[in-house]
Order: C-alpha cells, then structure tokens, then sequence
C-alpha cells in the first residue's frame, strides 16, 4: 500500500477515478468520458461497443441508451458488464466490472433535459440496433417526431439510464519497458470493504 502513491494515492477508487477522468477533460481531443462497455448476449457471446460515462457517483458509474436497443437488452439480461476507459494522452486505462441496474427515474430526467434539442429528438426518432432502411428514413422520422413533439419533448419512456456498481476497478498506468503499474480494488459485493492488490504488468 505505501507504493500507492501519486496519481494511484487515495482511499476511494471513485474518487481517484474522478481525478483521472478530470485530467483526460484537459488532455484528450475528444470524448475523454468514452467507455467501451462490455456485454453478453443470452448464448454467452460477447459484444462491445463505445458508449459515453455521464457521471461518477460515489458508488457507481452511470450511462445512457435506448432501453430497446442490443445493448439494454443485454445488460437486462445479465445483469452484469464491464467497461475499459482508455486515455492515450495520459497512457492510463480503468478497467470496471459489476452489476448493473437501470437508472429511469428524475436523474434520466435531468439529464435527457440537458441534451441538446436536436440529440433528445434524435432519441426519439431511432429505433436503435433495429435494421434502417435509408438514411433519409431516419431523416423523415427526425421531422415527424419533431413536428409531433415541439421543442421541449420529455424523455422517451423506452431510453434511460445504468448504473453499473463495480466489484473490481483496476487503475492502470504506462511504465517504461512494458513494466505498467496496476492497482485492482476489489469486493465481494457493493458496499462491502474494498481490498486493493498491486498486479503484475
């Protein structure tokens, strides 16, 4: 534990994961809150895709999708995910895996709210994961739904929120010769006392 120390330092893994993605806001070019979030299907089959981190609760990491899309049905089905968040300005990754309930109450609210207007529109109008026919399809829903709904349309009872409560983060950090420094924090169940093991590269 005394060789986690600096960008590693501190006793809450949200928190320092907090930090971390705070660095990236100064660093990355683009969607530094990208997470490549990990699911599997009914058969076992793995599937992954890049989705936007919203927020860092003190207990969980919290995104947002289409309730009937692949992913959601998914991660309904399971339970369970995993996510990777990869910065290449900082050389650092987060690694996250646990359980995961919807989030679809005045937080899902809140944020569908703060989208722009064209982006809570585009929610309603995609039927995401489903087969398109055209772009120009989806382009004639876009205007239906925006004739329909006006310019305050309230969130779509079929899109939403996660909220995926780890029991493992891993912190991982570039070093030299391939010779990476890697902490796991790691419980049995959430809210239990989080034990933290240095890995070897």
């Amino acid at each position: 534990m005394s060789e986690r120390d600096g960008i590693f330092a501190g006793t809450d893994p949200f928190e320092i994961a907090a930090r971390w993605l705070a660095e990236a806001e100064e660093t990355e070019s683009n969607d530094p809150n990208a997470i490549a979030l990990a699911t599997v299907d009914s058969e076992g089959m793995p599937n992954s895709r890049m989705v936007l981190l919203k927020e860092i609760e003190p207990e969980a990491f919290v995104f947002y999708t289409n309730y009937e899309s692949t992913k959601a049905t998914e991660l309904d089905s399971a339970g369970k995910a995993a996510f990777v968040m990869h910065w290449k300005s900082l050389r650092r990754q987060l690694r996250v895996r646990g359980i995961v309930e919807r989030e679809s109450g005045p937080q899902a609210d809140e944020y569908y709210a703060s989208r722009s207007l064209k982006s809570r529109l585009g929610a309603w109008a995609s039927r995401q994961s489903q087969p398109l026919s055209s772009r120009a399809a989806l382009m004639a829903e876009v205007a239906k739904v925006t004739a329909k709904l006006g310019p305050n349309p309230p969130r779509p009872p079929f899109w939403g929120g996660y909220r995926l409560v780890p029991t493992e983060i891993e912190f991982w950090a570039d070093g030299a010769f391939r010779l990476h420094d890697r902490f796991r924090w790691e419980r049995k169940e959430p809210g239990s006392a989080w034990q933290v093991q240095r890995l070897n590269p």
